[in-house]
């Protein structure tokens, strides 16, 4: 009975270490709204797009990058880095050519420090008189601003292993002071 006992105490004692461990839930930065919005028709291209996040988004040289492509990955960002203003991120355009549709990619430092990357996609309905960048042009962001996968967080097997550690030094606690109880008798 007592063995049972002790099993039990040193379970809830590992329980109770495991959630004191467990620090705050760090949120990533999350676009609540783009001008264009996402899946926009416009008549004229926009002179810039702004990208509205939930959190203050971290500023610096090239924290941040915005890139816009159109048909054939022609690229319609205006060179230098994109502007931050708390929430939200604002990038120039050049003047739009062809109608078609365009895909504004974003990567920005969150508030928590992770990376965050997506993507938003709005349609010129009539052709706009500009060029594209060339190879030399527009912005280093272009290089840099991939949509790749994976958010930069943390991940969970290393609370797998501390919640095996710490579960494993109870039962061994447990069976360990419990042995000693039964040598007694």
């Amino acid at each position: 009975m007592k063995r049972g006992l002790s099993l039990l105490v040193s379970g809830l004692i590992a329980a109770a270490v495991m959630l004191g461990m467990a620090g705050p839930a760090l949120a990533h930065n999350v676009l609540i709204s783009s001008d264009p919005k996402d899946g926009a028709s416009v008549d004229a291209g926009p002179a810039g797009v702004t990208l509205t996040f939930d959190q203050p988004v971290q500023s610096g040289d090239k924290l941040n990058s915005v890139t816009v492509t159109g048909p054939n990955n022609t690229h319609w960002e205006a060179s230098g880095d994109p502007t931050v203003k708390g929430n939200a991120v604002i990038a120039s355009l050049r003047p739009l050519g062809p109608a078609a549709e365009y895909t504004v990619s974003y990567r920005v430092l969150s508030a928590d420090g992770h990376p965050v990357s997506g993507s938003v996609k709005f349609t010129l309905t009539k052709a706009g008189n500009g060029t594209p960048a060339t190879a030399g042009q527009g912005s280093s962001q272009a290089a840099s601003g991939s949509t790749s996968g994976g958010d930069g967080g943390m991940p969970i097997w290393p609370w797998i292993i501390g919640a095996v550690v710490l579960l494993g030094g109870g039962v061994f606690l447990a069976l360990r002071g419990g042995s000693k109880e039964d040598s007694r008798r």
